[in-house]
Order: C-alpha cells, then sequence, then structure tokens
C-alpha cells in the first residue's frame, strides 16, 4: 500500500484498522484511494491469496474524518454486523473539537436530517418533511481552552454528516468543517472529528470488544493533549 494504515485487530472473521483521515471509505466517481480497495490489495499481498479478495464494508466515515473502522473478512460476518448496527448494539463513539462551549455539559441532541444527493449537503428540517431521517446523539464536554471545546460524542444512529450537522445547528460546528462552518473555518484547516472508539460483538465468539484510537498529535487536537488523560475524561 502506499499508505500504511495501522491494524488494530485480526482474525479470520473481523478486519480493524485505523483509518487515515482524507482518505474514501469506498470508491467513487473520483477514483482516489479507498479503503476497501487499499485493505483488498493489503490483504491479497500479506496472505499471498488468488483471486478476489472478500471485504465488506458494514459501515463508513466521511473522508476527512480518521480512526476506528470494522470490515468483516467474510459475507456471514458482514451479515451479522450489519445486524447489530439496524438493532442499535454496534456502539461508536467519536471525539471532536467545536467552536464555543455548549450551555449544557451533557446532553442528547435530536434532530431530522435532509439529504440532498446533488450537492451531497445535509439540512437539519422540521420532523414529517418527506425524505426526513430521525438523528440522535449523545455527547459530553470534555474540556474547553480558548473558545473552543472538546467533546466526546456517542452516536445512536448513523446519518450522512450527522455529527457535524447536528452541532452545528445548535451553533457549535466542529472545527476546520468549511461545509457546514463556513463562517468560522478557513480553507485548507483538517476537520477536526475522530472516530475513538467502537464496541461490538465478535460475530462467530458473539464476545463483546471494544476497538479504540486517538486523535493525531496536531491542531486542534494537541491543545487538548497536554494532560495525557484528558481524551478519556
Amino acid at each position: 500500500m502506499n499508505k500504511k494504515i495501522p491494524i488494530l485487530f485480526e482474525d479470520n472473521h473481523l478486519l480493524v484498522v485505523e483509518k487515515p483521515p482524507n482518505i474514501l471509505s469506498q470508491g467513487d466517481q473520483t477514483r482516489d484511494a479507498d479503503m476497501l480497495t487499499l485493505l483488498k490489495e493489503d490483504i491479497k499481498e500479506r496472505y499471498n491469496k488468488p483471486g478476489n479478495v472478500y471485504l465488506g464494508l458494514v459501515h463508513r466515515l466521511d473522508r476527512p474524518v480518521g480512526g476506528v473502522m470494522v470490515f468483516a473478512k467474510t459475507s456471514k460476518s458482514a451479515s451479522r454486523l450489519s445486524d447489530q448496527i439496524r438493532k442499535r448494539e454496534f456502539e461508536k463513539s467519536y471525539m471532536a473539537v467545536i467552536h464555543g462551549k455548549p450551555s449544557k455539559k451533557k446532553d442528547t441532541l435530536i434532530h431530522y436530517l435532509l439529504k440532498d444527493s446533488k450537492t451531497n449537503t445535509v439540512s437539519a428540517v422540521e420532523n414529517g418533511i418527506e425524505g426526513a431521517k430521525e438523528a440522535i446523539l449523545d455527547y459530553e464536554v470534555v474540556d474547553t481552552i480558548k473558545g473552543f471545546s472538546l467533546v466526546k460524542i456517542n452516536l445512536h444512529t448513523g446519518r450522512p454528516h450527522q455529527i457535524r450537522v447536528q452541532f452545528s445547528t445548535i451553533g457549535h460546528p466542529l472545527y476546520g468543517d468549511q461545509r457546514y462552518g463556513p463562517k468560522v473555518n478557513n480553507v485548507g484547516q483538517q476537520i477536526a472529528l475522530w472516530s475513538h472508539q467502537i464496541t461490538c460483538e465478535h460475530p462467530t465468539s458473539k464476545e463483546k470488544m471494544t476497538f479504540t484510537s486517538l486523535p493525531e498529535k496536531k491542531e486542534p487536537w494537541i491543545r487538548f493533549m497536554l494532560d495525557t488523560n484528558i481524551m478519556y475524561k
């Protein structure tokens, strides 16, 4: 692979990796590098496999987002993991840096999101609008430094751009998010959103497994890393 992707866990059924920021989860019309293709090539090379390699994409991360990502190495595993996601048993938590400080240290955000496929943008709309889907997340403010807050987020639904749109809607867009916070972010800034932790049931052993990844030691994350425990408060 041109870009080495850290492997967090691997067996015959699962492949858990740390997705680098700015790589697609799955190939699109841009034909840019994507996780699914890179990992298939890596498996083929490492195990000297002839023919096609099966790897199931069970969830996605937005292109600019890094962190934990789980893939299925068999169709049976993919089906069972997808079932966990459907039943909301596939637990996903994220770290994000947002502008400002929310009025509540902990809260549950519920919005109805509508995607415009032509522009690939999502907006919060009134409940009952055709095509709008319920989006739910919990957040906790971990720390606030110089006008920015580090938040830990538990995602209950996996809607496109959900975290970005929900925080923008309450007036606290993510650091670096030019799409949903163009007035407060600059072109070229890296969005501060990280897939921090995933907990799921192993598709065959049924063991509950948790996989964790920390953001890169770069802006703006570095502001909150002076205390090495800050990411876990």
